[in-house]
């Protein structure tokens, strides 16, 4: 079966799955394309809470997002901890936020 798809997985998500040395991936594309478009779809999601949230406490931007990897990273997370970071940097993205040091 072919797995073309016109999703383009970006090389940032892509690097989640690839082996050390960068050559290679250590899941089939399906399963990262489809990674991809949960994290890519949470993303989108959470970036309205989160600034919601910073609006609301007044906390700074960087203290939204390490209360919103915490909870990502989670052992009842759909996501993994690598995911969760990925999702985070996204949020800071969707934002225009500067992206955590973490």
């Amino acid at each position: 079966m072919d797995d073309y798809n016109q999703i383009e997985v970006p090389p940032s998500f892509v690097a989640l799955y690839t082996a050390p040395g960068g050559h290679r991936l250590v899941e089939p594309m399906r399963h990262v394309r489809e990674r991809y478009e949960l994290c890519e779809d949470m993303a989108q999601m959470l970036s309205e809470h989160a600034a919601a949230v910073q609006f609301k406490s007044g906390d700074p931007q960087r203290e939204v997002l390490h209360q919103m990897r915490l909870a990502l990273a989670g052992p009842e997370s759909s996501v993994t901890p690598a995911e969760a970071g990925w999702v985070v940097l996204r949020i800071a993205e969707v934002l225009g936020w500067e992206a955590p040091a973490d």
